[in-house]
């Protein structure tokens, strides 16, 4: 006779890898970020102004650093909760049909330039942001560098993405079985927030700003973001259109703080684009409609993976 707590040991396991998946991820992220860092941290590098280039030194530990994520998602996905193939678990795949694929990935860019463009309309109006003169030329020839400056970064935003979307907010979401999905979104934007603690210590997305200043702002701002990421990607069964959206918030956005300002003013962040106080107002806007019209659920209990024909995500029985 067959012994039913032998055939049930599997199925008993399960809840168990789940949950120590995300802990693994989320040490593995880490500690990738702190070692990427370390250089840096250890020169006793600070970040003083918000228009300040970054040294070859800081952008190599950057790239580094940005590889984590994805590297933790791989081996999780490969050596603590094994069960088919990579490229599907993190929903690596382009958007299908093609035509809907291309319109997720166009919504990728032009979501995070809409709240950033209405971000320093409010801060403009409050006085908070030193709006510039604009001269269109220029501009076009910024906007078409910043563009390929994007593509170029994209590998490194899939470094990211892949383990805050392609697989930590699906985890987080399928382990509460549907009903835990505001804990989900509150506690993956605090992870993805902390994971920035080595860089927000000098003065990365703050500069001149403390410790006990920056790292709260970054909470605020990671935890009113990450809904946005998360529904293009939801909307598209694909992390892709959620990458464009973190390359264009990491670089474009913050290339537009700095190209529409009068260029003799101080530029800060707290008060200026996607980081600051206007950029919470706008994000928040979105989060909640996003919210109150059902864009922001996910299938109860399986992580997202490829959309079907139709461009619905499917599930996978969990």
């Amino acid at each position: 006779m067959t012994n039913p707590s032998a055939t049930n040991l599997p199925a008993a396991r399960e809840p168990v890898q789940r949950r120590r998946g995300p802990v693994v991820y989320l040490v593995i992220a880490n500690l990738g970020m702190w070692i990427a860092m370390s250089p840096l941290l250890l020169s006793g590098f600070r970040r003083g102004s918000a228009r300040e280039e970054t040294s070859t030194l800081a952008e190599v530990c950057i790239a580094a650093a940005m590889f984590a994520p994805a590297l933790a998602a791989i081996l999780v996905t490969r050596l603590v909760e094994p069960g088919g193939r990579v490229r599907d678990a993190l929903a690596l795949q382009w958007p299908r049909p093609w035509g809907r694929g291309v319109r997720a990935c166009l919504m990728g860019l032009a979501v995070p330039a809409g709240l950033t463009a209405a971000a320093l309309a409010i801060g403009t109006a409050a006085g908070a942001y030193p709006m510039g003169e604009l001269h269109w030329g220029t501009l076009s020839g910024w906007a078409g560098g910043m563009l390929v400056q994007i593509v170029v970064s994209l590998p490194l935003f899939f470094g990211e993405e892949l383990g805050w979307q392609g697989y930590l907010f699906p985890h987080l979401a399928r382990a509460g079985g549907g009903t835990h999905l505001l804990r989900a979104y509150l506690l993956t934007g605090c992870a993805f927030a902390l994971w920035h603690l080595p860089t927000l210590l000098m003065g990365g997305q703050y500069p001149g700003r403390p410790w006990y200043a920056s790292v709260p702002a970054m909470l605020v701002s990671c935890t009113l973001i990450l809904p946005v990421f998360t529904w293009l990607r939801l909307r598209s069964g694909s992390v892709l259109p959620a990458v464009l959206a973190h390359a264009f918030v990491s670089s474009a956005s913050v290339g537009m703080v700095k190209e529409f300002a009068d260029p003799t003013a101080a530029l800060d962040p707290l008060h200026m684009g996607l980081t600051g106080w206007p950029g919470w107002i706008v994000s928040g806007a979105l989060v909640t409609f996003l919210a109150l019209t059902g864009r922001l659920r996910t299938p109860p209990h399986a992580p997202i993976s490829g959309p079907t024909p139709t461009g619905h995500p499917v599930t996978k029985g969990g």
